[in-house]
């Protein structure tokens, strides 16, 4: 029968320490969590900020519900582009210093539509090896060349670049790697963009709200301006509190991306409840720096208490903090054990990381208090 390969397979999974199992969440996103029943201190979402659940957001959302409706029922190039749409892309244009934004969906989206629009047949993409699947869904689905560097191999990259005689290229990378929490060297990516012509797409799904002057992300975090050969995509549904994603960049590119981003023309528009809240959600970004410092304080109690630690905290500037335990099942009983103490920690495994690096990936967030962290190192050190 054509579902027993399947059956071998998930099999399989369960016999690697790969299988997955979602969780059932019964109270709102935010540190304090109800799972299956039981009280946990998360440290698995993105929410950065602390606002998934802010007042101000959900009143917003209120307000823009009563005054717009759920749905958007139509495309954005149909008559699904409300006027809550319109103001959010002019903010968060202004807001990461490009000339325009456009929403996606999802962030998924919006790599697979940018990518799609700048690169097909005959060009070339340049892409690092530790980015998000989207992005490498993104190349694989562009038909461009794809060519993977090792990890921030900048010499390496340069060698790519030089050898190749595509009519388009495009070097691809995530910002803030999601796995690993660095943080890539945008500076020197730019230049090597510039030297060699081509365009510059930056994944800052972990950057937005986070890094840089009033969380204008990781371009800020370096103190790089705009330049026409970068597109820059951010999310919405991490540090923002919310959903959906943006593109931004200058005026000729964000127009071009409208008229051919596959997975921007032909979805409908998300509601423009969430552009409401977003609007909330910018401004609370733009005021948030008491949360961002509160955030890395949290990250410099999790370094020290884990300081000579049996597993190796990966160094992290960001609010991602990978603990590596290596072995597949190791790592899942680690975690089960963490949340026998009332401790929710991801246990992340290939192939979303590379072979033999499995490990704990902890996601601080400015709602986590200074005790929550010390109570997850302590179990740490107990368990090692």
């Amino acid at each position: 029968m054509i579902w027993n390969e399947l059956e071998d397979k998930l099999a399989d999974l369960e016999r690697e320490g790969l299988a997955r199992r979602r969780r059932v969440l019964e109270t709102p996103c935010g540190p304090l969590a109800r799972v299956d029943g039981r009280d946990l201190v998360s440290f698995c979402s993105n929410d950065y900020l602390g606002l998934a659940s802010d007042p101000a957001l959900i009143d917003a959302a209120c307000a823009g519900a009563r005054r717009w409706g759920v749905g958007g029922g139509a495309s954005h190039l149909v008559s699904g582009h409300f006027s809550p749409h319109e103001t959010l892309e002019e903010k968060l244009a202004a807001f990461t210093g490009f000339d325009r934004a456009l929403l996606f969906s999802t962030g998924y989206m919006a790599n697979l539509g940018i990518v799609g629009a700048l690169a097909g047949r005959g060009d070339a993409i340049f892409a690092d090896r530790l980015n998000h699947a989207s992005l490498i869904d993104a190349a694989r689905l562009s038909r461009a060349d794809h060519e993977r560097y090792p990890h921030g191999d900048l010499d390496d990259l340069e060698r790519r670049l030089a050898a190749s005689d595509a009519k388009r290229k495009l070097i691809l990378t995530d910002a803030v790697f999601s796995m690993d929490g660095d943080i890539a060297p945008l500076p020197q990516l730019l230049r090597l963009a510039e030297r060699f012509d081509t365009w510059l797409v930056i994944d800052d799904a972990h950057g937005f709200g986070v890094l840089g002057e009033e969380g204008r992300g990781s371009l800020s975090h370096f103190g790089v301006a705009s330049d026409p050969r970068v597109v820059y995509m951010g999310t919405l549904g991490k540090a923002a509190g919310a959903s959906g994603a943006f593109a931004a960049g200058s005026a000729t590119v964000i127009e071009w991306l409208l008229q051919r981003a596959r997975t921007y023309i032909f979805t409908t528009g998300a509601s423009p409840i969430i552009a409401c809240a977003l609007l909330a959600s910018l401004e609370l970004i733009r005021q948030g720096e008491a949360r961002r410092q509160h955030l890395r304080r949290l990250a410099d109690i999790l370094r020290e208490g884990l300081s000579g630690a049996r597993w190796r905290l990966m160094p992290s500037p960001t609010a991602i903090q990978p603990i590596v335990i290596g072995d597949n099942h190791e790592t899942v009983n680690v975690a089960q054990a963490l949340r026998e103490r009332g401790l929710w920690v991801p246990a992340i495994r290939p192939p979303t990381v590379p072979r033999d690096t499995a490990r704990l990936r902890v996601s601080l967030s400015a709602a986590h208090d200074e005790e929550h962290v010390r109570r997850l190192v302590e179990a740490l050190r107990e368990l090692g």
